[in-house]
Protein backbone atom coordinates (compact mmCIF):
# COMPACT_ATOMS: atom_id res chain seq x y z
CA UNK A 1 0.00 0.00 0.00
CA UNK A 2 1.35 3.10 -0.98
CA UNK A 3 1.71 6.02 1.50
CA UNK A 4 -0.72 8.76 1.16
CA UNK A 5 -0.26 12.60 1.35
CA UNK A 6 -2.58 15.41 2.67
CA UNK A 7 -2.33 18.79 0.32
CA UNK A 8 -3.53 21.79 1.54
CA UNK A 9 -3.76 25.19 -0.60
CA UNK A 10 -2.49 27.99 1.78
CA UNK A 11 -1.52 30.67 -1.00
CA UNK A 12 -3.30 32.09 -3.57
CA UNK A 13 -2.43 31.05 -7.54
CA UNK A 14 -3.66 34.54 -8.56
CA UNK A 15 -0.57 36.00 -10.18
CA UNK A 16 1.48 33.26 -10.47
CA UNK A 17 3.20 32.11 -13.73
CA UNK A 18 0.48 29.69 -15.85
CA UNK A 19 2.50 26.80 -15.14
CA UNK A 20 2.38 27.00 -11.16
CA UNK A 21 -1.68 27.61 -12.04
CA UNK A 22 -2.10 24.47 -14.24
CA UNK A 23 -0.07 22.42 -11.66
CA UNK A 24 -2.50 23.36 -8.49
CA UNK A 25 -5.78 22.28 -11.21
CA UNK A 26 -4.10 19.12 -11.72
CA UNK A 27 -3.48 18.40 -7.74
CA UNK A 28 -7.26 18.99 -7.70
CA UNK A 29 -7.10 22.06 -5.71
CA UNK A 30 -9.22 24.90 -6.46
CA UNK A 31 -9.16 27.72 -4.07
CA UNK A 32 -7.59 28.48 -0.96
CA UNK A 33 -7.66 26.12 2.23
CA UNK A 34 -9.00 22.86 -0.17
CA UNK A 35 -7.51 19.71 0.79
CA UNK A 36 -7.05 16.60 -1.08
CA UNK A 37 -5.53 13.53 0.15
CA UNK A 38 -3.64 11.75 -3.09
CA UNK A 39 -1.24 8.72 -3.14
CA UNK A 40 2.76 9.82 -2.95
CA UNK A 41 3.85 8.66 -6.33
CA UNK A 42 7.00 9.86 -7.55
CA UNK A 43 4.78 11.90 -10.37
CA UNK A 44 2.69 13.80 -7.99
CA UNK A 45 5.88 14.66 -5.18
CA UNK A 46 7.47 16.44 -8.28
CA UNK A 47 3.95 18.12 -8.51
CA UNK A 48 3.87 19.42 -5.16
CA UNK A 49 7.78 20.60 -5.49
CA UNK A 50 7.01 22.76 -7.88
CA UNK A 51 4.09 24.93 -6.04
CA UNK A 52 5.87 23.87 -2.51
CA UNK A 53 5.58 27.87 -1.50
CA UNK A 54 1.69 27.78 -2.17
CA UNK A 55 0.25 24.28 -0.38
CA UNK A 56 1.24 22.71 3.14
CA UNK A 57 1.98 19.09 2.63
CA UNK A 58 0.78 16.21 5.81
CA UNK A 59 1.64 12.65 5.58
CA UNK A 60 -1.39 10.33 6.29
CA UNK A 61 -1.01 7.92 8.68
Amino acid sequence: MANKIKITQVKSGIDRPERQKLTLKALGLRKMHNTVELEATPQILGMVEKVHHLVKVEEVK
